[in-house]
């Protein structure tokens, strides 16, 4: 869990930018949130700096719901900061301060093991593989859950600047990629993890992500929805067409959606039509979020999705 720092003006490189607004976020956090939004029941576990913005994130995850017990705070390293800007040309562009941020340095001891065999899904990214000695937690973490009979969710959420390389980055990514239940991706990680240049060949798809394990692997295509494949079963859901205003935790958006509706009944996955009725949940989740500015404040509730819902059916 981070801070990302946005500019008061769209379009604009960080270089430009007159001022910046502040914007908690954090992939799994935003995930955390979007959860308690639709009225499940989520905890965070990760390290923050012992420092005003530290406990504001603290803050912000307890007003919105969720269990921040397994939070920890570090007296000499700060919390995690990013600039983030969407230029003119509609590409991010990052800039992290991260040397070494608290999140980097949460410690196996640090780990809150209760919290973790109290749940059903443990859903995690690949940030906090990067760096030691987060990764061995990160490890640690998925291994205890695993064997408390908690699902692995797992949604990459590439970020190459953070990484010393691209080849590290792959084989970070996919080094723990054969131990998760629900894989999430976008077709730029398929690319960027095949290598192939056809993110939409299931061929592709199958034969270089779908592992024995996996229970349900799921690509989204933005506005256009999403792909599912299961051992039995694979198709499309189509996406719900709106005007973007912010397309920031769209993705974690879309994730809150579907876990959520798999915590209330993993065995939707052996049911298509079932499946099918929760990606479209899932998807309505994620259009709604990019109508709005910011991740958390746009992540929706469940009244908000299922009247969206209702409201793109009558057409």
């Amino acid at each position: 869990m981070l801070i990302d720092f946005v500019p008061t003006v769209a379009g604009v490189s960080l270089a430009e930018a007159p001022a910046f607004k502040k914007a908690p976020g954090g992939a799994p956090a935003n995930v955390a949130v979007g959860i308690s939004r639709l009225g499940g029941s989520s905890a965070f576990i990760g390290k923050v700096g012992e420092d005003e913005f530290g406990y504001m994130l603290a803050d912000i995850l307890k007003q919105n719901n969720v269990d921040n017990s397994g939070m920890r705070f570090d007296h000499n390293a700060r919390t995690s900061l990013a600039f983030v800007t969407l230029r003119a040309d509609g590409e991010r562009e990052f800039l992290f301060f991260r040397h070494p941020s608290a999140d980097m340095l949460l410690h196996e001891s640090e780990l809150d093991i209760d919290l973790i065999k109290q749940a059903r899904i443990l859903h995690y990214g690949s940030i906090s593989l990067i760096d030691e000695p987060c990764r061995s937690t990160h490890l640690a973490a998925m291994s205890i859950a695993r064997k408390s009979g908690c699902i692995l969710s797992y949604d990459p959420n590439l970020r190459l600047p953070l990484w010393p390389s691209a080849e590290a980055a792959r084989k970070g990514i996919m080094s723990i990629w054969d131990q998760a239940d629900i894989i999430k991706i976008s077709e730029e990680e398929i690319v960027f993890l095949t290598g192939s240049d056809d993110p939409y060949d299931d061929n592709v798809v199958l034969k270089k992500l779908f592992h024995p394990n996996l229970k349900l692997l799921v690509v989204t295509e933005g506005s256009d929805g999403c792909r599912y494949y299961t051992k039995e079963f694979r198709g499309r859901v189509a996406g719900v067409k709106v005007k973007p205003v912010d397309t920031t935790g769209a993705g974690d958006a879309f994730v809150s959606g579907i876990l959520n509706s798999l915590a209330s009944d993993l065995n939707l996955i052996q049911d298509e039509k079932r499946l099918r009725e929760a990606l479209d949940f899932a998807n309505a989740c994620g259009a709604l979020t990019v109508m709005e500015r910011g991740a958390i404040p746009a992540l929706p509730t469940k009244e908000t999705v299922l009247q969206f819902l209702s409201k793109v059916a009558a057409g």
